[in-house]
């Protein structure tokens, strides 16, 4: 009987065990204070540095590559685009041979297909000295080779956005010419990675798009700047009745004009340059910033209205 008993309760111990080991997994307990601390203490000796490309140029467009932490690309505003491997210890020009142009406006890697690069030429802080840009670039071997894929008169570039799900769905803003009016600016469409364009937004001659976001959390929410603006040898004219902030919840297809009165909080009179970000952590939250007499950053809670 004791050897019976012993053996049961050999059973029983390793029943619980067993049950220990498949139970669900208990959520992870939120960082102590002191854990903060000492984290925030080991940060503290970080300090910036440049990594290069020594040779690239100031840049208004660098992007990393979802799942794969040390690929980077580097647009210079006069030095073409540029790819490291290894998290910035080495650099490699990938646009010399290829390129007409040097100055890179914004650079879009997809998410679903790293390989499909998409390059918007001509950057849109229309400084001074700024160079023009000859449309988009497109490769499908991450950087290897590129083909010009057109919108050649936007000549300044401010975004590019890809679809997540899908390489070929690409849109463009474009900011035109610096110099003067010309109608190939406003906000681009490709169903087709670039063989074909539709413009689906556009404001005037004048006006060009300044920025495009995309929803994180919906694809077919996306949000376009819009900024009045002409580049003089002597000056910067900024902001006119062009500029504008807008949205579409179908991919852009059709858009509304956000604006007073029906979108309260936003700043009266005329506006300069026009930039918008919606939150991927809250849904609906939505952040633009405008150039304005009473501008600054604005934040809706309603998908902007």
């Amino acid at each position: 009987m004791k050897s019976l008993a012993k053996a049961v309760s050999v059973v029983v111990a390793l029943l619980a065990a067993g049950s220990a080991v498949f139970a669900a997994p208990k959520k992870a307990a939120a960082p102590a204070a002191e854990d903060r601390k000492t984290l925030d203490s080991r940060l503290e000796g970080l300090e910036f540095r440049c990594i290069g490309p020594y040779r690239g140029g100031r840049s208004i467009a660098v992007v990393g590559v979802r799942r794969q932490p040390l690929v980077f690309y580097f647009g210079g505003t006069g030095g073409g685009v540029w790819k490291t491997t290894d998290g910035g210890s080495n650099w490699e020009s990938v646009s010399d041979k290829t390129f007409k142009t040097g100055s890179v406006g914004a650079i879009a890697v997809s998410e679903s297909d790293p390989n499909v690069v998409y390059v918007g030429m001509g950057e849109s802080h229309i400084r001074g000295n700024l160079s023009h840009g000859d449309g988009v670039y497109k490769s499908t071997d991450g950087g290897r080779t590129w083909k010009n894929v057109g919108l050649s008169d936007t000549r300044q570039i401010a975004r590019v956005r890809v679809h997540p799900t899908d390489p070929d769905i690409v849109y463009v803003a474009a900011l035109g010419h610096a110099w003067g009016p010309n109608t190939e600016r406003g906000i681009f469409r490709s169903k087709d990675g670039g063989k074909s364009w539709s413009k689906v937004l556009s404001v005037d001659e004048k006006t060009g798009a300044s920025d495009l976001a995309m929803d994180p959390n919906n694809p077919r929410i996306l949000y376009a700047g819009f900024w009045q603006v002409v580049r003089r040898p002597w000056e910067l004219v900024s902001g006119g009745p062009g500029s504008s902030l807008w949205r579409s919840a179908d991919g852009g297809d059709t858009w509304k004009k956000i604006a007073l009165p029906d979108s309260e909080g936003l700043p009266e009179g005329i506006w300069g340059k026009v930039g918008v970000a919606p939150s991927g952590a809250k849904p609906g939250r939505v952040y633009a910033f405008i150039e304005a007499a009473h501008g600054g950053l604005f934040v809706s809670e309603d998908s902007g209205g």
